[in-house]
């Protein structure tokens, strides 16, 4: 290190070409690629109307989701978490401002000093006088009371790009918490839908029990006028116990998912409120996607990934100033005497120092270089998550519109499916009746109708489900 001090006179005899020179000689790094432009539409679509504008409150219509995800917003626990983490940043913040600051402080101390009588200084204070007649007092004390400041002075802005950086990932965390939000949202809405299509699946299979045994009842009946046989028997009574015990593992279902959702609502398990007989009748909401380039502005993980990023420039600012020289200036007041009452006499009691040292970095500088490599390597790191963000977030939303699309059409279908599988049982039952079909037919088509119901309202969920989802790939629910 090459450190040149000044007292009192603050002399400036430094060369400071000598150390300009070693700080220019900063290692040379690759510069960044160019971000990559997003397409320019959806499907070739250039309507900007967007959904991500409308509130989450007049998103969703249904009154019991609103209120459950009103709690959520108020209780999750993972949202507190990412809050105490805008408050450690914010603090980040206060540290790196601090440091743009003088240092000042109070300081006092007292101590007592016995040398020996044949030593340079034991005879120099044997031989001074405090006053006429009045020798040094042997031993010695010391008591000091005064002030101190030491400022690193910021010629290279070292400290303000560290700060502007601490701001940086500071307001990342603002929209780490936003997307904690559009996802938490996303969550309860997804798991609200999955509750109300289990309820409607545990109506279907108890109204097929409920048919099934009525055919139990009539194969029985024509067991006893020989008009069917045992095997018969003993087939529709297997298909009434498969169905009870289908129902007994859609209950479970139901009370883990209404347990998923007071965990997102950091509340014990209750029953969750909800309206059982509309689902049906359930219309996903209108999607307006508009344009990719609005999801820069809209996705709060793609904004946070590019504040992330700007915090990395800085960072690569900050090490790069690191091979430049420093100048801290320090100072200091005070009184120091050896006894109580001289230690406030002026001016003989007066202590006071100003000092400013320039020292740039000339040996060890591998460490220096290290860690400026270190910083690039971690801006190159973020540059490609960002680009990495904004891809995935297209992929999400072109991904999520392609369903919303294709389940229109496969729930069309699959209702006609429903329809005309309900008419074939009346169809069955009655063919079967006189004996004009056997009991197979009967239980296949049965089964047949089940199972198409039961993907029927899986379908309507998975349609309600994307559309939550577009909303929040979108960016939407957390404004």
């Amino acid at each position: 290190m090459i450190i040149m001090q000044y007292n009192k006179s603050f002399k400036y005899i430094v060369p400071l070409g000598i150390c300009l020179a070693v700080a220019s000689c900063t290692p040379v790094l690759s510069p960044l690629a160019e971000k990559k432009a997003v397409p320019q539409s959806f499907d070739k679509s250039t309507d900007t109307t967007n959904i991500s504008a409308t509130p989450w409150r007049t998103y969703f219509k249904d009154p019991n989701l609103v209120n459950l995800i009103d709690t959520a917003l108020k209780n999750n626990q993972e949202l507190q978490i990412t809050l105490q983490e805008i408050e450690i940043a914010k603090n980040d913040i206060r540290v790196k401002k601090g440091l743009l600051l003088p240092q000042v402080g109070l300081a006092a101390g007292a101590g007592i000093e016995k040398v020996g009588r044949y030593t340079s200084q034991g005879a120099g204070d044997a031989s001074t006088e405090i006053m006429p007649g009045k020798e040094m007092p042997d031993p010695l004390g010391d008591l000091k009371i005064g002030a101190y400041a030491k400022w690193e002075v910021d010629i290279w802005k070292k400290l303000r790009n560290s700060k502007k950086a601490a701001v940086s990932r500071y307001l990342a965390t603002v929209e780490g918490k936003n997307f904690v939000i559009t996802n938490l949202i996303a969550e309860v809405a997804d798991s609200y839908y999955e509750l109300l299509a289990l309820d409607n699946q545990l109506e279907i299979v108890k109204q097929n029990i409920t048919l099934q045994s009525n055919a139990l009842e009539i194969v029985k009946i024509q067991k006893e006028a020989s008009r069917a046989t045992e095997l018969a028997v003993q087939k529709f009574q297997a298909e009434v116990m498969a169905s009870k015990s289908m129902e007994f593992d859609i209950l479970q279902n139901i009370k883990e998912t209404e347990n998923k959702i007071n965990f997102l609502l950091g509340q014990y398990p209750q029953e969750i409120k909800r309206d059982k007989a509309n689902f049906a009748s359930l219309v996903p909401s209108a999607v307006n996607s508009g344009i990719p380039s609005q999801l820069l502005a809209n996705r709060p993980d793609i904004k946070q990934a590019e504040l992330e990023l700007e915090a990395a420039k800085l960072d690569v600012k900050t090490a790069r100033a690191e091979f430049y020289p420093s100048l801290d200036i320090t100072a200091g007041i005070g009184f120091n005497a050896f006894k109580p009452s001289y230690l406030f006499t002026l001016p003989e009691s007066l202590l006071y120092s100003f000092a400013g040292d320039i020292a740039a970095p000339l040996i060890n500088r591998n460490a220096l270089k290290a860690e400026y490599s270190s910083a690039n390597a971690r801006q190159i790191q973020a540059l490609y998550n960002y680009e990495r963000t904004i891809l995935n977030a297209y992929i999400e939303v072109a991904n999520q519109l392609s369903k919303i699309n294709n389940l229109e059409k496969s729930y069309d279908l699959k209702s006609q499916q429903v329809d005309a599988l309900n008419r074939s049982i009346d169809v069955a039952g009655d063919l079967f009746k006189s004996a004009r079909v056997d009991y197979f037919e009967v239980l296949m088509t049965q089964r047949d109708a089940l199972e198409s119901k039961l993907e029927l309202i899986e379908t309507k969920k998975e349609q309600l489900n994307a559309s939550v989802y577009v909303y929040r790939d979108l960016g939407g629910g957390w404004k």
